[in-house]
């Protein structure tokens, strides 16, 4: 017997006869266990969103939430109809919902009044039969006054002294809620749910069960204090609930409304005002104001019993007359007189002629103190002075410069000191800038103009230019960024596994156009199994086997006399097939034929870049049988296919078994097909007692990876 696995394309085949056998597994729940625990959690929380799982069985699974949601939908119908027998209608919180349940509540509720109303107005209790199965149960079921109300009468055409007899069986199948101890409302005044064995009464909002567990009781919200009125209010209870009356009066001039507000009382429109025939009435928040009708010409105001009288504009807070003037009131307006003072020498009267006021001498075109001087203005006078940066020469007896900047070096300015006409001024050098005052100097952040192509760094006095990631920086001007193509460095070759294709500031890296795609890594190129992709076009008869690259359609047969095994397994990226012995009763050749497994496998190897040494492809483990050792030998062997001598296989003994293993000793450029027929050979005595064949369909890409 022999076992076949790969080494450096890693491709481990094992061709052992033994089978094994299955696990065996534990005991699970039946389906009727798992549709009572969906039924016990739909009674318990009546609910099916949160049901836990009980068994890893997905029949379980889907039973026990097919239970539940089916045990929902019987206690929503049962609480419709109960609804109904109850309220006569059917709008209910519950019936709001769009959930299932909410939608068989509504149609039982429904079904149920239909059923009741064709009681009260003498029709048959048989339902159409549109109106579908559950609902025609429901619609008997209200319909009748009890089990024995079941109109169960035969159709016209049959003798009317005929009585037809049904079992209970067929009776409790035709009407699922005959026991239902709710059916008709049941004994509860309000609400009633049906337990199987009896029945539990419940209360609707606002109302508290009594201690017969049947009878309901409003609840007095305003007496337990659940109610929400607030300050100012009374709370006045109802059945089921309560109201909020308002119990202050409003005030004055307001009326209270129906939903106990304040609203103003409009006296003018409703006649209650006490105004004169000569007055308007005008309404105003909780009272109004009577105003005359007449109005007075300008210059007079009404007063309050409608007489006009005259306003006195003088006596206004903003002066009616121009600076320079006097106000004098008239009836009805005013009148503005001017005044004319006189001024002395250095002194003219202003453009309003109202008061005396400074000649500034200074502000003359003639320049009364001459050059290098400053003109001081004075009230009704002036005084000459020199200017600030000039000094007074007593010999010339001029102003002249001060230079400032010889007479205090390095004290004036950080960096420059310039000196000016009865001045000076700071400068700073290359890479620096003024500061606010005028006199230091601080860094001047070149990178705000952009002076380079992509990224600057400032630094104390001057800038660096620097690139991004896949640019270097310019050797000509030291500014611009020029792209690196990575496709061209020494090392271009190793960066993509096939092919290189540069872009600005990057690359790509690209795979042959079918049979690969690009690795998550954007560098390597996987290749794409069309077998587990389904992508192949091989038909049913043959089997697809993957290759790096591409595909192949191989239709493996066994020879005759030779059955195909059934343990074909797929091994990592390959398949094997394995055709076993299988002698037709008397046939002797072929049970004498030493041959007793003819395998079938595919390896893809890919084009070995750098060939130094032999690579080591598969490994074809033999299993020795169970003669003497000194009496068995195994012979290993390459009978055909072995084109150029590219291959040889050699006998290796690894962990007490005896391995062939199959060499690459010489490089194949792809793409190239092989088919090795290898051999294994039990020798006893010089004699072949027992031989495995091998044959191995090589597919080398034209590629390395």
């Amino acid at each position: 017997m022999g076992e076949l696995c790969g080494a450096r394309p890693l491709l481990r085949l094992l061709l052992l006869l033994p089978a094994m056998l299955p696990p065996l597994r534990a005991r699970e729940l039946s389906v009727e266990e798992c549709c009572d625990k969906g039924v016990e959690w739909a009674n318990k929380n009546r609910m099916c969103a949160s049901l836990p799982p009980i068994s890893e069985s997905r029949e379980c699974s889907m039973s026990q939430e097919q239970c539940c949601h089916s045990q929902l939908e019987k206690q929503s119908c049962s609480d419709g109809v109960e609804f109904a027998n109850v309220r006569e209608e059917c709008n209910s919180h519950a019936a709001e919902n769009s959930t299932c349940e909410a939608q068989h509540f509504k149609t039982c509720c429904y079904c149920c009044l239909l059923g009741k109303a064709a009681q009260v107005q003498g029709q048959s209790c048989d339902p159409n039969p549109k109106m579908g199965h559950q609902c025609g149960i429901v619609f008997r079921s209200c319909c009748g006054k009890g089990p024995e109300g079941i109109d169960l009468s035969i159709s016209d055409d049959a003798p009317k002294n005929q009585q037809v007899e049904i079992s209970k069986e067929e009776l409790d199948q035709e009407d699922p809620y005959l026991h239902d101890g709710c059916r008709g409302g049941g004994p509860c005044s309000q609400q009633c749910r049906d337990t199987g064995s009896s029945y539990v009464c419940s209360c609707f909002v606002g109302y508290q069960l009594q201690p017969d567990g049947i009878t309901c009781e409003d609840i007095n919200e305003c007496i337990t204090g659940t109610h929400s009125c607030g300050l100012g209010q009374t709370c006045v209870n109802t059945l089921g609930s309560f109201r909020c009356q308002r119990d202050t009066s409003c005030g004055t001039g307001y009326e209270l409304t129906d939903d106990s507000r304040c609203k103003d009382i409009d006296e003018c429109e409703t006649g209650t005002h006490n105004c004169p025939p000569d007055f308007i009435c005008q309404n105003t928040p909780g009272s109004f104001r009577c105003r005359p009708k007449l109005q007075c010409m300008s210059g007079f105001i009404q007063d309050a019993l409608g007489n006009c009288i005259d306003i006195n504009e003088c006596l206004s807070t903003n002066t009616p007359c121009p600076a320079g003037q006097i106000c004098i009131n008239t009836d009805g307006s005013f009148t503005c007189q001017r005044i004319s003072p006189s001024c002395g020498r250095g002194y003219h009267l202003n453009e309003d002629g109202t008061r005396c006021v400074d000649v500034d001498e200074c502000s003359s075109p003639n320049q009364p103190c001459g050059e290098g001087h400053v003109c001081i203005n004075a009230p009704g006078n002036y005084r000459c002075e020199c200017k600030a940066g000039y000094t007074f020469d007593v010999i010339s007896r001029t102003c002249i410069d001060i230079n400032e900047c010889r007479r205090y070096p390095g004290r004036l300015c950080a960096h420059k000191c310039e000196n000016t006409p009865g001045s000076y001024y700071c400068t700073c050098t290359m890479g620096f800038k003024l500061s606010a005052d005028g006199r230091s100097c601080e860094d001047l952040n070149e990178c705000e103009s952009n002076p380079c192509s992509q990224e600057c760094a400032n630094v104390y006095g001057s800038y660096q230019c620097y690139c991004r990631r896949g640019f270097q920086l310019s050797d000509i001007d030291g500014i611009s960024c020029e792209d690196i193509d990575e496709c061209a460095l020494p090392t271009g070759g190793h960066i993509c596994s096939f092919r290189c294709i540069n872009i600005p500031g990057s690359f790509q890296c690209t795979c042959p156009s079918s049979g690969y795609r690009l690795a998550p890594n954007a560098r390597n190129c996987q290749d794409i199994d069309e077998c587990v992709a389904e992508s192949h076009n091989c038909s049913f008869n043959e089997t697809c086997f993957n290759i790096q690259g591409s595909f192949r359609c191989l239709s493996l047969e066994c020879p005759e006399n030779y059955r195909k095994s059934g343990d074909t397994v797929r091994l990592e990226k390959t398949d094997t097939i394995r055709c076993i012995k299988s002698c037709r009763p008397n046939d002797v050749n072929c049970v004498l034929d030493p041959v007793h497994t003819i395998s079938h496998t595919v390896i893809s190897l890919p084009t070995f870049r750098e060939f130094t040494r032999p690579e080591e492809i598969i490994f074809l483990r033999a299993v020795t049988p169970t003669y003497p050792a000194n009496q068995a030998d195994i012979i290993f062997d390459i009978t055909e296919g072995n084109l150029r001598d590219s291959f040889d296989i050699i006998k290796r003994y690894m962990d007490g078994m005896t391995v062939g293993v199959v060499r690459q000793v010489r490089p194949i450029v792809g793409p190239f097909h092989a088919i090795l027929k290898l051999e294994m050979n039990y020798v006893m005595g010089g004699v072949v007692s027992h031989r495995n064949i091998v044959n191995v369909h090589i597919f080398v890409s034209e590629y390395w990876f």
